[in-house]
C-alpha cells in the first residue's frame, strides 16, 4: 500500500480511458507535412494530451497551431505558460521557447540557453515528459536535420515509457529519425501513414 501511495503522489492524475496521458511529438525540416499527416487522421476523442516540438525560425510568429488545427478533429493551441495538459488537445511549442511538461502537468515555456543550438529542443521536451509521466509517455520522432530528440528517446526508455520514430525511407529529412533509432531504445520504426493508427492503438487500445 505504501508503494501505491508514493506512485499517486508522484504522480499526475491518468486521464480516462487511456493506456498512455501524454505523446510527446519532435520534428524539424519537413515536420509541419508529417505532423498534419498524424494529428489529422486520429480521432475527436483520442484521450491522450499531445505535446509538440518544431523546429521553427525564432524570429518570426507561428501559424502552426493555427494550421494544424485546420486539419484535425482535436483541439489545437500554441503553448501558453501554466496551461495544464488536457485530453484530446495538442500543444504546440512557440518560437524561441522550450516547452517543458511539470510534474503537476501543467506546462512551462523557457528562454532558457539553447540546447545543441536549438530552442525549442525535443531532448528537453522528453526529458520532462519522461520524468512525469513515466511508463504512460509516448515519444514520436518523425522527420528532421540533426540528432534533437535522441538524448530524449533515452529518458524516456528509461523510465519505461515508449518511443515511435518514423522510418527514414518515408522521412523527408532522415536525420532525427537515424539519431533516435541509433539509440537503440526504439519500440517502433512506422512508415508515416502508419503512425496514426498505432497511436490510437497504444492509446486507447486498452486502459486502467
Amino acid at each position: 500500500m505504501i508503494e501505491m501511495a508514493e506512485n499517486a503522489k508522484n504522480h499526475p492524475p491518468h486521464f480516462t480511458n487511456a493506456a498512455f496521458d501524454v505523446v510527446a511529438i519532435a520534428a524539424s525540416a519537413g515536420g509541419l507535412t508529417a505532423i498534419v499527416k498524424v494529428l489529422s487522421t486520429l480521432p475527436a476523442e483520442f484521450p491522450a494530451a499531445i505535446a509538440i516540438v518544431q523546429h521553427l525560425a525564432p524570429e518570426h510568429p507561428s501559424f502552426m497551431a493555427e494550421i494544424l488545427s485546420r486539419r484535425t478533429n482535436i483541439t489545437v493551441k500554441q503553448a501558453q505558460e501554466g496551461d495544464c495538459l488536457t485530453p484530446r488537445t495538442a500543444y504546440v511549442a512557440p518560437p524561441n521557447r522550450h516547452l517543458l511538461v511539470n510534474g503537476d502537468s501543467t506546462l512551462s515555456l523557457s528562454q532558457s540557453e539553447l540546447v545543441n543550438f536549438l530552442r525549442p529542443s525535443a531532448d528537453l521536451l522528453f526529458e520532462s515528459v519522461a520524468a512525469t509521466y513515466k511508463d504512460r509517455a509516448i515519444a514520436l520522432v518523425l522527420t528532421g536535420t540533426g540528432s534533437d530528440g535522441a538524448m530524449g528517446v533515452e529518458a524516456i526508455k528509461k523510465m519505461g515509457g515508449t518511443v515511435i520514430v518514423q522510418d527514414v525511407k518515408t522521412a523527408e529529412f532522415s536525420g532525427m529519425p537515424s539519431a533516435a533509432i541509433n539509440t537503440g531504445n526504439v519500440d517502433f520504426i512506422l512508415p508515416l501513414d502508419e503512425i496514426s493508427s498505432t497511436l490510437v492503438g497504444l492509446v486507447m487500445g486498452e486502459s486502467d
